[in-house]
């Protein structure tokens, strides 16, 4: 019998290999892409059971070793896929498919992970308390005036890290050490919650501005009683000093173990075209990958940015060095 998508997240032991079938281990919640796998299941007939493994997805893979049901892992974050590329338990997957959608910059050199969108982590401001022009660059975010008026998930969030790494990659440790420091100190509260919730104390007044990731702004949007929080701010592109706005991926990768290899192949290839891109921009208001797929008119409403010239491997090798920096300053604290 085919499990539904509550037990698989509930379950404790091993997805099922079921004939037909991909098992994906995810680190997405799995409202955000049930209606893609929905629609690719309606295409191909192929069913798809995911199960959400928050923490230690690379440790679970290694652990179950060729006895892994999953075929696929979907990621969050670049740092997310590397780790699992770097744990041994991926596969390398030479698609003329793969390689025609998704551009060489968003894509493993080997072949071990692609990327399905991007998002920016930008900064959401007041309408109301914040000025246009206010906050134009990350280093700025350090700035006295800000103290007492940012809100921010745990520093040690994927996405936080992601950032920092990106700083470290810009300025260097030393500096990036101050400017965590400088940022903690400028904080209206410790740091907790998600995105969203840094929008909602932006609506309470209790800051001005927050670090999130684009896509959330839809989310709200799209929730009548989070609505409200999102018409409080607006969305800013700031930039590095001499670089672009941070930009960050979620991706995908097969399993070494990958039981239903033809099928995971076949799920791989249709997120990455036209149909599952639009789908993406659409619904999830993320940025395709795949050139010449639009973005959604939320998105487009938004504005344009230049995205930051860093390739997504040298903000994954600073990923240790930002969790100690993080770490170091007790930036949680």
């Amino acid at each position: 019998m085919r499990a539904t998508l509550l037990s698989l997240i509930l379950a404790t032991t091993a997805l099922p290999a079921l004939a037909d079938e991909v098992n994906i281990y995810s680190h997405r919640q799995p409202e955000l892409i049930q209606p893609l796998l929905d629609a690719f299941t309606k295409e191909t007939g192929i069913a798809v059971n995911v199960a959400f493994v928050d923490k230690g997805m690379a440790e679970r893979l290694v652990a179950e070793g060729d006895r892994s049901p999953a075929d696929l892992v979907l990621t969050v974050d670049i740092a997310r896929v590397e780790e699992v590329v770097k744990a041994g338990v991926t596969q390398a997957v030479d698609s003329d498919v793969l390689k025609a959608d998704i551009p060489a910059a968003f894509r493993d050199a080997n072949n071990q992970w692609f990327a399905l969108t991007t998002r920016a982590r930008i900064v959401y401001a007041s309408k109301d308390r914040v000025k246009d022009g206010e906050v134009t660059t990350y280093e700025d975010l350090v700035n006295p005036k800000w103290k007492g008026r940012i809100c921010t998930r745990s520093g040690l969030s994927d996405y936080n890290v992601a950032l920092t790494a990106a700083m470290i990659a810009h300025h260097g440790e030393d500096y990036t050490k101050t400017w965590l420091e400088g940022l903690k100190a400028n904080l209206a509260r410790k740091p907790e919650g998600a995105d969203r919730d840094q929008v909602k104390a932006i609506w309470a007044g209790q800051c001005d501005i927050s670090l999130g990731n684009t896509y959330y702004m839809g989310q709200m949007l799209a929730d009548p009683e989070q609505k409200e929080w999102a018409n409080s701010a607006r969305i800013i592109f700031p930039v590095f000093e001499g670089g672009g706005t941070h930009v960050n991926i979620s991706g995908i990768a097969m399993t070494k173990a990958a039981p239903n290899k033809a099928a995971a192949l076949k799920l791989m290839e249709w997120l990455a075209g036209d149909e599952a891109q639009k789908i993406y921009a659409d619904i999830n208001n993320e940025f395709p990958v795949k050139p010449g797929v639009e973005r959604s008119e939320l998105v487009k409403s938004w504005g344009e940015f230049t995205p930051d010239s860093l390739t997504l491997d040298q903000i994954a090798d600073l990923r240790p060095a930002a969790v100690k920096l993080v770490e170091s300053v007790d930036f949680d604290g």
